[in-house]
């Protein structure tokens, strides 16, 4: 059965706040969270913009999931993510909009040079 192919997911309030950190410290893992944060529907793995091979992309969703950050299940043959804003942010208040926020800044800042 897929469901059993993933691995649970932790609770966020469970997962210490040094691993969620270097969760979102490298930029491919910050723009899948990115890219969740504006979709209104769940993204298949193969549906995300990253400039990163199948099996770097594939790591870094497991890193993104054992961080309390997405949720993966099966979708048919598609591996589907979500964004577990709001059970992360009842464990983290306020870091997610604070971390998504300094990197719009960011991106932004990087496009006036």
């Amino acid at each position: 059965m897929a469901a059993d192919r993933i691995p649970p997911h932790p609770d966020p309030r469970d997962v210490p706040l040094q691993h969620v950190l270097e969760a979102l410290i490298e930029p491919a893992r910050r723009s899948i969270v990115e890219q969740l944060s504006v979709s209104a529907a769940p993204i298949a793995c193969g549906g995300f913009d990253l400039a990163v091979s199948k099996s770097t992309a594939t790591h870094h969703f497991r890193v993104l999931r054992e961080a309390g950050l997405i949720r993966q299940y099966y979708a048919g043959t598609s591996r589907m993510n979500s964004l577990r804003r709001e059970e992360f942010e009842e464990a983290f208040p306020g870091l997610l909009e604070a971390v998504l926020e300094a990197s719009a800044r960011e991106a932004g800042l990087r496009g006036l040079v």
